[in-house]
């Protein structure tokens, strides 16, 4: 069974075979796939930027996460995308390769970027966020409903503590650690121009001082806290990077005023210009 992308019209088995053609894919067919934690920590290590995209993207190294983003993909689709192709796969970070700033959020939400692809894409968190970006000059567009609309980010790029959409939005500790290889390596190849990272909410917070330090960065103690507008510095050895936070951009926070426009205006603008 296949279903026709939003976009292109090409029809797409669900979940998305890699090499076939969706938008952004980054993967193909011969893309090593890491099967546990080990794979993962292997092929991390010795990936550049676009493989490090594509070796994270077909991961199969959790089953539990695998088995719940393939069975969204088939049997639990919400029911307005019940006619459109589900990605179903780990989610790559998206963006701009040359970036100064980068966005760690939590995991792909499963009718979201689970379904699209692409990295906040197509949910309501997204709305949020890409809206606020375009605000603040790091979108070319303050909408992002599928891979291939035409989005492309300025100067940023935005990943995931963890890369695949997890049962009720909670990824357990281990998924966390085994997912964390990837995030280190992308820091590490991205840190010779890295300037700043706006973490939202308190796993990508946690997620990104955890990195730090294993990456060797000096990370200031007490551990830095957590809170809508918190700062830290980051050192990497020859400079420093400045650390933001911020409250997630979920409808719980979105909708309950705790998180709203000018609070998320103002944060990207200090990442922005800091």
């Amino acid at each position: 069974m296949s279903d026709p992308h939003p976009i292109t019209g090409r029809h797409f088995a669900s979940p998305v075979p890699p090499g076939t053609g969706w938008p952004g894919d980054p993967a193909t067919a011969a893309t090593p796939v890491a099967v546990d934690a080990a794979d993962v920590g292997r092929l991390a290590a010795s990936a550049s930027l676009d493989e490090l995209q594509a070796r994270s993207s077909v991961c199969r190294a959790c089953p539990r996460l695998v088995s719940w983003r393939e069975s969204v993909a088939t049997l639990g689709r919400r029911a307005s995308f019940a006619d459109q192709p589900y990605w179903g796969r780990p989610v790559p970070t998206f963006g701009d390769d040359a970036a100064t700033l980068l966005i760690v959020g939590l995991a792909p939400a499963a009718n979201g970027a689970n379904r699209t692809g692409r990295m906040f894409t197509g949910d309501r968190s997204g709305d949020w966020l890409y809206a606020a970006l375009f605000r603040a000059g790091l979108a070319n567009q303050a909408t992002a409903t599928h891979a291939g609309d035409g989005l492309a980010l300025r100067d940023l790029r935005i990943t995931a503590t963890v890369r695949c959409a997890p049962p009720d939005n909670k990824p357990s500790t281990l998924e966390k650690a085994t997912c964390s290889s990837w995030l280190d390596r992308e820091l590490t190849l991205i840190t010779p121009r890295l300037r700043g990272i706006l973490a939202l909410g308190a796993i990508g917070w946690d997620a990104t001082l955890s990195a730090a330090r294993r990456l060797g960065w000096s990370v200031p103690r007490p551990k830095p806290r957590f809170g809508h507008g918190a700062e830290a510095e980051l050192g990497t050895g020859d400079r420093a990077v400045r650390l933001f936070g911020s409250y997630h951009v979920s409808q719980q926070n979105t909708f309950t005023g705790k998180l709203t426009e000018q609070m998320l205006d103002d944060v990207l603008q200090r990442l922005r210009d800091h």
